[in-house]
């Protein structure tokens, strides 16, 4: 049989280099078809594809070499042709033949390479890497971010950004990250706020400008209670969004807070950055005032052990994506918008409380989610569950998605692992240093007063009068506490629903 190439390719080692390589390219060329013509993407294919295969046609090509560069040192040992180094004769014609080969390899190899390195790095860059590829670990946030105001930003536009230095960190974070899920070392639930996070000076401010946030923002907010009647109630609010836009005036509102003509600096003194004890504000002209907690028994030395941290957007905004949210928030939602009827008797506090017990997994979950609200409703409202039958599936079917989308008990993640710093309803939130007892020097306290972010323009009761005023009323709760309101965290009530 005629050898079209030279006697030093045909060795063991560089036989199963060809093979191996040969059958890596093979593959790949196969996966990259049925990825052009597949209608939805495949992140599992796409690993195979641009990430495991070409390291095993690179560990061919190193095999197909070594074998080769063995055999030369055996003839120069003497045991065949005797040549120090191989031949090329392009006037042979097997020689011709054998350059040709692989040259036209050789180029084949370095184009794909380049092409494979290029849709490699483009992939871990795509939602479905990030999302999909180590499904359960990352399916709550990823099921969380597809719900979520950002769902149609990149995952990596917020956690990496553009620049080089930021994506060569993301990408040696993500190697211990494979580490992790490869020998499942990794917390349950992942634990947050991130603290190598790009600032959000650099990621959300692309986007969101605080020199053009100005005036406020209305908000018209529907409650039900937990009583056999869902009594309903609503809250018409105005947000002092404010900004720093030069023709709008001075800066002012929430956003008084991020780094437009002020400087705020806090030290946190636990991982999910709740307690602070401490607060600086500077001022454009430097001016600088501090603040600390009356409350606190942290001396300034102990205090120094901990890290300053400069405000920015997350330190308020700390869920833009991932947002697990509250069972009453969800239910109310859900009833406002009537896919959970309110005309069901006691509706709301069944619906909580098939959506807070602790399930030990999702299929769980959906089969007692099921089964608790039929039988409470056979039992309790026989009359009832036959007329509203379809009433009652849909708040079934309309439960299981809320706790679908915000629960998920392999990793033990729910909305109470989670603090949400954006309000103070379930979360102290804005209460962390407007709670009335972070005082400066100078006697300068941090109100925690309600119309310091928000006027209430008007609220009503179901079958009772609206109260409205543009100057803002009182704050009147649901439920008649008296004024412990005006003297406790809303959190440390509504937190435990």
């Amino acid at each position: 049989m005629k050898r079209i190439f030279p006697s030093s390719f045909y060795n063991t080692v560089t036989l199963l280099g060809a093979a191996v390589a040969t059958i890596s390219f093979g593959l790949i060329l196969f996966l990259m078809a049925l990825e052009l013509l597949s209608e939805q993407p495949k992140p599992y294919m796409g690993i195979i594809a641009f990430v495991i295969l070409p390291t095993f046609l690179l560990i061919g090509i190193v095999l197909i070499v070594a074998g080769i560069i063995r055999e030369h040192r055996r003839e120069r040992a003497g045991k065949s042709h005797g040549l120090h180094l191989p031949s090329i004769d392009l006037n042979n014609p097997r020689h011709r033949t054998a350059f040709t080969y692989f040259s036209f390899g050789a180029i084949v190899l370095l184009m794909f390479s380049a092409f494979g390195s290029f849709k490699a790095y483009e992939y871990t860059d795509s939602d479905e890497f990030c999302g999909e590829t180590c499904h359960e670990v990352m399916s709550p946030e990823f099921t969380a971010y597809q719900f979520s105001p950002h769902a149609r930003v990149g995952c990596v536009k917020c956690h990496i950004g553009p620049g080089a230095g930021w994506f060569v960190r993301a990408k040696l974070s993500g190697a211990y990250q494979v580490y992790a899920t490869t020998f499942n070392k990794y917390p349950r639930p992942i634990a947050t706020p991130i603290v190598n996070l790009r600032p959000a000076q650099e990621t959300c401010e692309q986007c969101h400008w605080p020199k053009h946030f100005f005036s406020e923002k209305q908000h018209i907010n529907t409650y039900f209670l937990s009583d056999e009647h869902n009594t309903r109630w609503t809250i018409n609010l105005l947000m002092k969004i404010g900004g720093g836009n030069v023709e709008a005036g001075p800066t002012s509102g929430i956003h008084w807070h991020m780094n437009i003509a002020h400087e705020v600096t806090y030290v946190p003194v636990d991982e999910q950055r709740q307690v602070i004890p401490w607060v600086r504000v500077r001022d454009a002209d430097g001016r600088e005032r501090v603040y600390k907690n009356s409350e606190s028994s942290m001396s300034d030395e102990e205090l120094n052990k901990f890290e300053r941290r400069r405000m920015d957007c997350i330190d308020c905004h700390n869920r833009p994506s991932h947002i697990y949210r509250p069972a009453a928030r969800s239910v109310n939602l859900a009833m406002s918008l009537a896919w959970v009827s309110p005309e069901l008797p006691f509706v709301k506090s069944v619906a909580m409380k098939t959506l807070e017990y602790p399930y030990t997994s999702k299929q769980v979950a959906e089969d007692s989610i099921r089964l608790v609200i039929q039988e409470y409703y056979q039992s309790s409202y026989p009359i009832l569950a036959k007329e509203k039958k379809a009433d009652i599936d849909r708040v079934i079917e309309e439960v299981q998605k809320i706790y679908s989308r915000n629960y998920f008990p392999e990793m033990k993640v729910s909305w109470r692992n989670f603090p949400d710093n954006l309000g103070h309803m379930y979360s102290i939130g804005c209460f962390r240093c407007h709670d009335g007892k972070h005082v400066s020097s100078d006697g300068k306290v941090l109100s925690r007063d309600c119309n310091t972010c928000h006027t209430i323009l008007a609220q009503q009761f179901e079958k009772g009068k609206q109260r409205v005023a543009l100057a803002g009323i009182e704050y009147r709760h649901p439920v008649d506490i008296g004024d412990a309101w005006k003297e406790m965290n809303c959190s440390d009530c509504h937190r435990g629903q």
